[in-house]
């Protein structure tokens, strides 16, 4: 019964400091939730862009949503210390053409865009619920 207790303590504590670790070293976070199939949306591209002070749009990332439909790890968690980071304005490119094509969905949206601006050291999680024919966004937790 011990051994039992020891062992579930030490896998709360792993998936708990795992949890803790993949919030506490990334500042952005996504998901995508196709609300038409009420399924996570797999393996949809995902570009972010920061905006600079011209005005133009630089690539600084790149990924694919998992099999939950999520990417955790844009921006590494600016220093605490220093507050330097990553305050700005973003955008995520949600790549969906190819996912609905694969789907089997005819869809108006060959990508969508949303702009967001950082604007401290928190978690930003920015998740789109979308549709063949339409979608909607909010900053999540």
């Amino acid at each position: 019964m011990l051994r039992r207790l020891a062992l579930f303590v030490v896998f709360c504590y792993g998936f708990w400091a795992c949890e803790v670790y993949a919030k506490s070293v990334y500042q952005l976070s996504t998901h995508i939730l196709d609300i038409g199939t009420g399924k996570p949306a797999a393996e949809v591209k995902v570009d972010l862009f920061r905006r600079n002070s011209a005005g133009d749009w630089n690539r600084v990332a790149s990924s694919l949503t998992d099999m939950n439909g999520r990417i955790a790890d844009f921006l590494p968690m600016p220093d605490s210390y220093t507050q330097r980071g990553n305050n700005g304005v973003y955008m995520l490119r949600f790549l969906t053409r190819e996912y609905f094509d694969k789907s089997g969905q005819n869809s108006i949206y060959p990508f969508v865009e949303v702009v967001f601006e950082i604007q401290d050291t928190s978690h930003y999680h920015i998740p789109l619920t979308l549709s063949a024919n339409g979608y909607s966004t909010y900053r999540g937790s």
